[in-house]
């Protein structure tokens, strides 16, 4: 009996997904006449009409969206009784045209809910199921999706009901999962975020969240975890470093996998902006200006102030004062484009600035470590060269 339930319901919705679209097109643009081009969209909303009362005969929560239906084809019925030329005619039309597009707003709507009630019912039952891999990561996209597109209260109070991040959470913490299904759940959980901090950030601190993500040690688990660093900022950056994380953290600098290290040089950037005193403080306890040398020293490295030097020959002009100027997004841009394929390019430089710019560290915190990375520069530099370039770059990055 679930099957053929299941496929009326997929029939449904697939229906309803068209629908919502025509709702779309006629409620942005109106239509007043037979064969205006938005016919086809109020064509396929009336037919529907006719037949509306046997196919969501089993579905109560479409009872609304058959009433929207009735009431637009007694505003079309109107519309087409005044196609006259008199002034009285002319306003008839507007305000139909106007009440048609409302409906057709209040269709959509009504349209969205119930796809947003099912879409959810759908999704805790295929995670706490044993639906196919393919199948849970579709709904864990879709979810992802429509929370991605902005709050909506109703869809909060869906998520809520249904105890979607319990759910999500235990998917992304159970290690007997596929990596694709926990990574799926990893992205949907940061879009709950994303979707409403003031909800969902309390449910992140508490859980497990964080540990799996970090335990997982995927180019998707540190990205999601660097995203809800920068939403929640120094009460994350305090969680992970009281539950002795740091030291995880650091470790993928020195993964194999290129993806990952660029992951996790993103992640330190944030902890060192948002990080108080203790995480910066693990942070190059653990060693991380000597692993951030390293990458600078390597092929995906380099020194973006020496780059800046070469720019001067070519891109720098002189204004009518005869002072050098040079444009600043056109440097912006070279930059850019540098760091997309040398993503560990000053390096040193760059997280020294975080921690210059950034709300974690007090000023005088903030000058005791700029001190304290010029030292351990020159300890890791393979020669007073190198440790000089990477020294006038923390310098030159940094306010004085």
């Amino acid at each position: 009996m679930e099957e053929p339930l299941e496929e009326e319901n997929q029939q449904v919705m697939r229906v309803l997904q068209a629908l919502k679209q025509a709702s779309q097109d006629l409620h942005n643009k109106p239509t007043s006449r037979k064969d205006d081009s938005n016919s086809s969209a109020l064509k396929a909303l009336l037919e529907l009409e006719i037949e509306a009362e046997n196919i969501f005969s089993n579905y109560p929560n479409l009872s609304t969206l058959y009433l929207h239906l009735s009431n637009l084809k007694t505003l079309v019925d109107k519309l087409q009784k005044s196609q006259g030329h008199s002034i009285r005619s002319f306003l008839s039309r507007r305000v139909s045209n106007h009440e048609i597009s409302r409906v057709a707003g209040s269709i959509e709507n009504e349209i969205q809910a119930w796809i947003d009630r099912e879409s959810v019912v759908n999704l805790v039952k295929s995670l706490q199921g044993l639906d196919e891999e393919d199948e849970k990561v579709n709904l864990l996209t879709q979810f992802e999706t429509r929370v991605s597109q902005g709050f909506d209260r109703d869809l909060q109070d869906l998520i809520l009901k249904a105890k979607v991040f319990s759910a999500l959470e235990s998917v992304l913490c159970n290690s007997n999962s596929s990596k694709r299904i926990r990574e799926q759940s990893a992205l949907a959980v940061g879009a709950l975020v994303g979707f409403n901090k003031a909800v969902f950030v309390g449910q992140v601190l508490m859980g497990r969240t964080i540990r799996s993500l970090i335990s997982m040690a995927s180019e998707t688990s540190i990205r999601v975890l660097c995203s809800l660093i920068k939403s929640i900022r120094s009460p994350l950056v305090d969680d992970i470093e009281s539950n002795g994380e740091i030291p995880k953290i650091i470790s993928f600098l020195s993964s194999e996998e290129i993806s990952i290290r660029v992951q996790a040089m993103d992640c330190v950037l944030e902890i060192g902006y948002f990080g108080r005193k203790e995480a910066v403080e693990a942070m190059i306890e653990e060693g991380l200006i000597k692993k951030l040398v390293e990458l600078q020293r390597s092929e995906l490295g380099g020194d973006l102030i020496d780059m800046g030097r070469f720019d001067e020959k070519e891109n720098r002009g002189v204004c009518s004062e005869g002072i050098e100027i040079e444009s600043k997004s056109k440097k912006e841009s070279k930059e850019r484009r540098f760091l997309e394929s040398h993503p560990f390019a000053s390096c040193v430089a760059r997280f020294a600035v975080q921690l210059e710019v950034g709300e974690g560290l007090r000023q005088r915190e903030k000058r005791a470590f700029k001190l304290e990375i010029l030292r351990r520069v020159r300890e890791a530099s393979l020669s007073d060269a190198e440790a000089a370039t990477i020294v006038a770059e923390v310098l030159w990055g940094s306010s004085p």
